[in-house]
């Protein structure tokens, strides 16, 4: 399957640069998945689309302040780096830029020294592994000088850091946000759970691997990168409970999927307490076998995740509904409006 098979043409001015004022004002388009027709409607409206029994499953990870902006101890000269994941203690996987001037060896000052890190390794893909040093708790420290990691299609400032933060984010470590979960609000998901729809929630970190381009043109070569999930035993329990009764699960975001699909696949088709990292990539063709709808957002032309969406329904009517979407000129990927596959 070739990547240009999942390209579409997308204006720059609709890829949304901030969130709305209201996080459930966004616009709802929903795909019936077996007749492939859409609607219009507002993400308030996704209660009309979901019953009694139904079991939505959320994932809870906390997006760190992962940016910070430092120099080099010796030189002065300026370095970002961008916190991936942590390996052990207070040492962390980063991507630094200019990663050219970070060799082992290399000490780096953050917010006039209130932390400092130095290189001790190198990782694929231009990685580096940094030791920090500080005084106090690491992720305070993080809080006072790091900023939100947006996606680098987001070029205006964001004005409020828990607005790239889902409303019940409680697991810290990830790079990114779970963006389909931004449009839902505390009041708005108990009122959900007032219609006897079931609310779980798992854990993935979101890493950068799931929006690294595809950079090759036959898609089964393309290798996703690891990232790291958990689901309790609680959550097994509820889902199991929900496929026993017939119920159907409806998983919030790529990421929340991709964690189910994981877990289901390795566990004869059951959902079992679990934590460790996955790199499941899902393209056309797929059988699903952990989750009945999808919400998710819009998302990049030739990515992962549109595979991903494909693979739910099927290419030809995904790219259809992609666009419609621009006709209708909804706002794209994190910042930008919903669908549901239902």
């Amino acid at each position: 399957m070739n990547i240009e098979d999942f390209d579409f043409d997308l204006p720059e001015e609709l890829i949304a640069q901030t969130p709305l004022k209201d996080r459930t004002s966004s616009r709802l388009l929903v795909l019936n998945k077996h007749t492939k027709e859409m609607e219009h409607q507002h993400f308030s409206d996704v209660k009309d689309y979901l019953k009694p029994g139904d079991c939505l499953v959320l994932n809870d990870t906390k997006v760190l302040p992962a940016r910070l902006y430092g120099v080099k101890a010796d030189t002065g000269a300026k370095i970002e780096v961008l916190l991936l994941h942590q390996q052990e203690n207070d040492t962390w996987e980063v991507l630094t830029k200019p990663a050219k001037k970070v060799k082992e060896g290399t000490e780096l000052v953050f917010g006039d020294g209130l932390l400092r890190a130095t290189c001790t390794g190198y990782k694929e893909h231009g990685g580096r592994i940094l030791e920090f040093s500080y005084e106090g708790i690491f992720y305070e420290v993080l809080d006072k000088l790091g900023e939100m990691p947006l996606p680098p299609y987001i070029k205006e400032q964001l004005q409020e850091k828990d607005r790239y933060q889902t409303v019940y984010a409680r697991e810290e470590g990830s790079a990114a946000a779970p963006t389909a979960g931004l449009h839902f609000t505390t009041e708005l998901l108990e009122e959900i759970k007032e219609m006897g729809v079931t609310i779980a929630f798992i854990t993935l970190h979101v890493g950068l691997g799931t929006f690294r381009p595809v950079s090759v043109d036959n898609v089964e070569e393309h290798e996703m990168h690891a990232e790291f999930f958990q689901m309790t035993k609680e959550t097994a329990d509820i889902l199991n409970k929900i496929n026993d009764n017939g119920g159907r699960i409806i998983s919030v975001g790529t990421t929340s999927t991709r964690t189910l699909e994981t877990i289901v696949r390795d566990h004869d088709g059951r959902f079992v307490e679990s934590s460790g990292w996955t790199d499941i990539f899902i393209y056309p063709p797929y059988d699903f076998k952990a989750i009945d709808g999808l919400i998710t957002n819009f998302h990049l032309p030739k990515s992962t995740l549109i595979m991903l969406v494909s693979a739910l329904v099927d290419k030809e009517t995904i790219l259809n509904v992609y666009n419609e979407a621009v006709k209708e000129r909804y706002r794209f990927f994190s910042f930008g409006d919903a669908m549901i596959i239902i």
